[in-house]
């Protein structure tokens, strides 16, 4: 029996970061077992939509070798994740506001556990060849090279040439800011700001490491100035700004409004 390494790492990934959701969720004010259960639909609705899509792009070829689907799980595309983590986010919402979970404490909970998930993955990438990096300049030491030809097939990824390990560097950023969210958490003086600087982070690693990606596949836009995921880390980035920037959100913990407390104090 054959495991993908790819899906290893990342349900591994899920796991530690349902762990660590227990844990965020009460430090954010938030019902624990809610968060769970969010979390829950979320995953299964990014994996359903991300599937269901690359069955339809490649569905000529499924039909001539049903087999394939197994493999399914190792193709990594930017395509599938923008589509998996808009899935993921719409039934997050919809599920919170069906629930009545505060929007930005929730957000705050999610916004480590998501970090150290994406962690993972990038690991499983490393190991599958997924997203992998351009070819590494002459005399640098720390390469990956890649020989399995079902890396090729799945994941595009040539065989027998240093790349850089881009999805290492990724995953320790990702680490970082998991590390850097959860210390931050308790001290977070408004709901929100927690899940506006994981908003920045996530764009900050997800542009940044677009510059050791190869890239194929990966779009070009402005002439060739910023490629899909960059556009979107620029997107991400605006986002994170502007909850960052939104002054009349609740205390964290007391449920007060800041304008109003600095208003008593003056009087």
């Amino acid at each position: 029996m054959v495991i993908p390494s790819y899906g290893a790492a990342t349900a591994l990934g899920v796991l530690l970061a349902l762990g660590l959701l227990l844990r965020t969720a009460r430090l954010a004010g938030v019902d624990a077992s809610k968060a769970w259960n969010l979390a829950i639909l979320s995953l299964f609705a990014a994996l359903a939509a991300a599937r269901l899509l690359l069955v339809a792009a490649n569905w000529s070829a499924l039909r001539l070798h049903p087999a394939w689907l197994l493999g399914l799980a190792m193709v990594h595309h930017p395509l599938l994740a923008a589509t998996g983590a808009l899935a993921g986010a719409l039934s997050a919402l919809w599920y919170a506001r069906r629930t009545g979970l505060p929007l930005a404490a929730t957000a705050d909970a999610l916004a480590a556990p998501l970090s150290l998930g994406l962690a993972f993955e990038q690991l499983g990438a490393l190991a599958a060849g997924s997203g992998y990096g351009r070819e590494a300049a002459p005399g640098v030491p720390w390469t990956v090279t890649y020989t399995d030809p079902m890396t090729m097939i799945w994941s595009g990824a040539p065989l027998g040439v240093p790349l850089y390990p881009v999805q290492a560097y990724a995953a320790l950023a990702f680490l970082a800011l998991a590390v850097l969210l959860f210390v931050w958490l308790p001290l977070a003086r408004r709901e929100g700001d927690v899940a506006g600087l994981g908003l920045m982070g996530l764009a900050l690693v997800l542009y940044l490491t677009e510059l050791w990606r190869d890239p194929e596949g990966r779009g070009a836009l402005f002439h060739d100035a910023l490629d899909g995921p960059q556009m979107a880390a620029v997107l991400l980035l605006l986002a994170g700004a502007l909850v960052l920037r939104e002054r009349d959100r609740p205390s964290a913990r007391s449920g007060a409004k800041p304008d109003a407390d600095e208003g008593a104090a003056h009087e």
